[in-house]
């Protein structure tokens, strides 16, 4: 379904009734209503960064909602959509703690290298925020966070938020690190995102343990 070994690793995933159901209620939402991103990108994430490649994840809730905007990559946005306020703050984080200037809204280059941008939700309806909260994405997605857990390889994961931090319990190996700040929206980037460094200090936790950096 993935096509890399992320179908090997969500094979049992595949078979429960709860993905099943997920498949069957996400197909007639998309055959009735418009669902975003576009069906061929609900996976885009994990298409793009294999399990093996993963050194790096950023939980997000669910995709944006508007026309054009979702990609399926967490706090992404296709080419030439106005950048969201969250991913403008992350942005001025970047630039402050590593001084790299990002203006590109798209954030594949991240995907590419290592860096799994993974929704909890994976789907949403046009203009409806949360829409499909409910459909069963989070067992789903959660698994897939419980899988990278069991990496005898370090991986860091950024939980920006009260939503992402939530995840944590999943996340039980020692030899993982978890960096968490509040959310980059504007309502909560005073509160501690801004000067939380997530950056420099994913690369300087890949370093020391022999992993390559990111290139943000």
């Amino acid at each position: 379904m993935i096509g890399n070994d992320w179908d090997e690793v969500l094979k049992e995933e595949y078979e429960k009734d709860y993905f099943l159901n997920i498949k069957e209620k996400v197909r007639k939402e998309y055959k009735t209503k418009t669902i975003f991103p576009p069906a061929n990108r609900v996976f885009y994430a994990l298409r793009l960064t294999p399990y093996k490649d993963t050194r790096v994840v950023i939980i997000g809730q669910d995709p944006y909602h508007g026309i054009g905007e979702a990609n399926g990559l967490c706090f992404s946005v296709n080419h030439g959509i106005k950048m969201p306020p969250s991913l403008h703050n992350i942005y001025k984080e970047l630039y402050d703690d590593v001084g790299i200037k990002r203006e590109d809204t798209d954030l594949t280059d991240w995907a590419k290298s290592g860096v799994l941008l993974l929704n909890s939700v994976l789907t949403v309806e046009k203009d409806k925020p949360a829409s499909h909260k409910f459909i069963g994405w989070e067992e789903f997605t959660d698994s897939i966070i419980k899988k990278l857990n069991e990496k005898d390889e370090p991986v860091v994961f950024i939980l920006w938020g009260n939503f992402a931090k939530s995840k944590s319990k999943y996340i039980t190996n020692p030899h993982h690190l978890i960096i968490s700040s509040p959310h980059p929206s504007p309502f909560s980037v005073y509160s501690g995102f801004f000067g939380s460094k997530p950056f420099s200090k994913t690369n300087k936790f890949l370093k020391a343990n022999g992993l390559k950096e990111i290139e943000w």
